[in-house]
């Protein structure tokens, strides 16, 4: 039995786990998929929108192949210090699949970027989607105007959500305390800001779209500003995707202000230059103009604007962090690989791969992962002979315990899905998630001493 651990989770995790289980080449794997927290499915229940039912929806595929007998799910197991090392997991397995993503969020550099009110996207996705590593460290939403820095898919996201009405989200999974401070925002007005044009964002069209189907806000565009793009006038040179953006911004500029007491304003060819301040505190954003430098970036032109904002969330990109034990390209945030076989000193490590983002760093969608994954598993699969040779420790669960973990199993899982429910239940909405570590640790761990 060829014995595998997937350390993550999320999509590239799963999808790693199903194409080694449903293959035919080695005839019997068995895959553990470990995770830091006590809940699978990664960025699908801590990063999608959660007014974005169908995407999210995608946990019941993922479920289907964590509920598969030649799959387990071993939550709340870290992997570097604290927790286990990749040097004991070699031990317990005879494969690890490192599908860790990229952990962390790009910063813009500029001065004033760490003053209060200036927080990471990153953060605001965090808090409103449960994460509990986000327990205790919230959004008040006092801000009448808010910058949004990017004109990427998350960027699109926490500008729809600051901008929904009160009760929208009541019938999602957003805690409570989250839900409370979002109906009783105080911002009017949302300024989503791209250093270049509407031709190179990187939002895909049905968010964008989204936008502009708000009931409490509307999407204002200024037709001059997309004027300074190239493409925009007749766009039928670029990509089906960036065509189709520029269609939708076209339809979108210069109409009138109606009746919503909410804006959100998209802005292009503007810079951060730096996050202004009043009384210790942020207070909007000085940009500079850019134009189109002819060679698909943009060049400065000295000319300056600010915006006014009290809360400016940065939306520029993640990035991959090093994993004590493992080799790291600090360059490009990714774990050097070769097929998805961990390269050390340029050689194949035996017995180690990654996926997912910290492979190929934070591009594409969800359904990226799965030709990723299956690349990383076709690799393992061909080094099974040579993985066979070893024989790992008997029983890996059993080993965590022994060295002090407290490893949370797919019934503990089922034990939080329970409590979520039943707490959704009791405010009179569906499922509503636990916020933070205690909850979930002692619904989960409580229920498996029971057993």
């Amino acid at each position: 039995m060829l014995r595998v651990a997937v350390v993550g989770s999320g999509p590239s995790g799963v999808y790693t786990a199903q194409s080694l289980v449903q293959q035919t080449l080695v005839p019997d794997v068995r895959v553990h998929v470990l995770d830091r927290l006590p809940c699978p499915y990664g960025l699908v229940r801590y990063g999608v929108a959660p007014d974005h039912e169908k995407i999210k929806s995608l946990q019941n595929n993922l479920r289907t192949v964590l509920e598969d007998d030649r799959v387990c799910f071993v939550g709340n197991v870290e992997v570097g210090p604290g927790g286990v090392s990749p040097a004991r997991l070699l031990e317990l397995y005879h494969a690890i699949v490192y599908c860790v993503g990229a952990a962390t969020d790009r910063h813009l550099g500029i001065p004033g970027e760490d003053l209060p009110g200036s927080r990471s996207a990153t953060d605001f996705v965090s808090w409103y989607s449960a994460h509990p590593d986000a327990a205790g460290n919230g959004f008040t939403l006092g801000a009448r105007s808010a910058v949004v820095i990017g004109v990427g898919n998350v960027a699109v996201d926490v500008t729809r959500i600051l901008a929904r009405g009160p009760g929208e989200l009541r019938p999602t999974d957003v805690p409570q305390a989250p839900l409370d401070a979002l109906g009783g925002s105080l911002v009017r007005e949302v300024h989503m800001v791209g250093r270049r044009g509407p031709s190179q964002a990187k939002f895909t069209t049905k968010e964008l779209r989204e936008l502009g189907s708000l009931p409490a806000a509307q999407a204002l565009v200024d037709p001059a500003e997309l004027a300074l793009d190239p493409a925009y006038t007749d766009p039928a040179a670029l990509p089906a995707v960036n065509r189709r953006n520029v269609e939708v911004l076209r339809g979108w500029a210069g109409a009138a202000a109606d009746d919503r007491d909410r804006r959100i304003r998209l802005r292009f060819f503007l810079r951060p230059a730096e996050i202004l301040e009043l009384d210790g505190r942020t207070a909007g954003v000085r940009f500079e103009r850019t134009l189109p430098d002819g060679e698909g970036g943009v060049r400065g032109t000295g000319t300056y604007e600010n915006i006014q904002a009290e809360l400016v969330l940065r939306a520029v990109g993640y990035r991959g962090v090093p994993l004590t034990g493992l080799p790291f390209d600090a360059t490009r945030g990714t774990v050097p690989h070769a097929a998805g076989r961990v390269l050390r000193n340029g050689e194949p490590s035996p017995g180690e791969y990654v996926a997912g983002w910290i492979k190929r760093g934070p591009t594409g969608v969800i359904g990226t992962n799965r030709p990723c994954a299956k690349e990383t598993a076709t690799s393992l699969l061909e080094d099974a002979p040579a993985l066979l040779r070893r024989t790992p420790e008997a029983d890996p669960v059993a080993a965590l315990r022994s060295a002090g973990l407290r490893p949370v199993e797919w019934p503990g899982w089922l034990a939080i899905e329970r409590a979520e429910a039943a707490l959704g239940r009791s405010l009179g909405r569906g499922s509503v998630k636990i916020p933070d570590w205690q909850g979930l640790l002692s619904t989960a761990l409580g229920s498996e001493a029971e057993r």
